[in-house]
């Protein structure tokens, strides 16, 4: 009898294939960098029992039209809005993400970014590597203080209480908004739960770590960049498309704010020519929230359990949804 199929969206690490490969046939797209092409991710999800994909891929209701043997997805991702949930359910075709095993992962990125823009460390370092630095001079490249400074988390999941962590070794004060409140955060951070306006008009640092829905789409507009301080600077290391990239342009162009930390873009990958990109006061990472070696290795190893549990009809460990 032959093995069932997965077919894996991007080239992975065979140290992470192989444990699998006794009671799977393996397929990947052979690409590292490049997206899997449309055309080979429909055959493929006509041919798969399971795919594993990347955020950036758009599983839509023709992905689902063309399968006839699918049963599980695996994203490797803790989000998922690349995937049409409702067309998943309606061909029994279960879903699982990767969440926690990237939260710590995603808390150092976010915190680092916040840091980044406020003591101007890519300035600073293009200006020693340009041979910028002739002298020294009392604010040359100075910068903000994290330490005892508001910090506002706009969503308060698993990254948001471990980038409010990372904030009290700075001891900073803890704002946070969120659909409901966080008792046991409260009480363990020392956070205190604030309406998003009174967040933003109180922080220091705007972290934007909620999920992308229909309600929170766009949620960071010119209105909400003009209610946060001129000092302000704003970290969005969730999804870009919670941001009007051209408020938050004109908001820093007009010094409404100070700067931006951003992981995450509206279009991926950002072109290098996007407005935001000219200021020196955005530091920019190419959606690496959960990269690193150890984190991204655990992802694909859950990813692929997901997938054995769900052909050995056992309950996938990560489900988003349910058959």
């Amino acid at each position: 009898m032959s093995k069932p199929l997965i077919y894996i969206t991007r080239k992975l690490p065979q140290s992470v294939v192989e444990p699998f490969e006794s009671n799977y046939t393996i397929e990947m797209w052979p690409e590292e960098e490049k997206p899997v092409e449309r055309e080979v991710l429909l055959e493929k999800a006509q041919q798969a029992d399971a795919l594993v994909t990347m955020l950036s891929d758009q599983i839509d209701s023709e992905v689902f039209e063309q399968q006839t043997n699918l049963k599980v997805i695996a994203n490797l991702a803790v989000g998922y809005d690349n995937i049409e949930l409702g067309a998943a359910e309606d061909a029994n075709v279960i879903v699982t993400n990767t969440p926690d095993v990237l939260t710590d992962t995603t808390a150092d990125l976010t915190f680092g970014l916040l840091l980044s823009t406020a003591r101007r460390l890519m300035e600073a370092e293009r200006y020693v590597k340009n041979n910028d630095w002739k002298n020294w001079a009392p604010l040359l490249m100075a910068g903000q203080d994290v330490h005892h400074k508001t910090i506002g988390i706009i969503g308060m999941g698993r990254i948001g209480e471990a980038v409010a962590k990372r904030a009290t070794g700075f001891e900073m004060e803890l704002l946070y908004h969120n659909r409901s409140r966080k008792v046991e955060a409260e009480e363990k951070l020392g956070a205190t739960y604030v309406g998003f306006e009174e967040l933003l008009e109180r922080s220091d640092f705007v972290v934007c770590l909620t999920p992308l829905t229909e309600e929170t789409r766009g949620m960071f507009n010119k209105d909400a960049f003009e209610r946060m301080k001129d000092t302000a600077i704003f970290v969005n290391a969730s999804r870009g498309a919670l941001v009007d990239e051209g408020a938050l342009y004109e908001a820093i162009e007009q010094n409404v704010i100070a700067g931006a930390g951003l992981d995450v873009f509206q279009n991926e990958p950002i072109s290098a020519d996007h407005p935001l990109l000219s200021f020196d006061q955005v530091v920019a990472t190419p959606h690496i929230g959960s990269a690193s070696e150890e984190t991204r290795k655990r992802m694909m190893t859950l990813c692929l359990e997901n997938i054995q549990q769900v052909m050995n009809k056992d309950e996938a460990k990560t489900p988003v949804t349910r058959v």
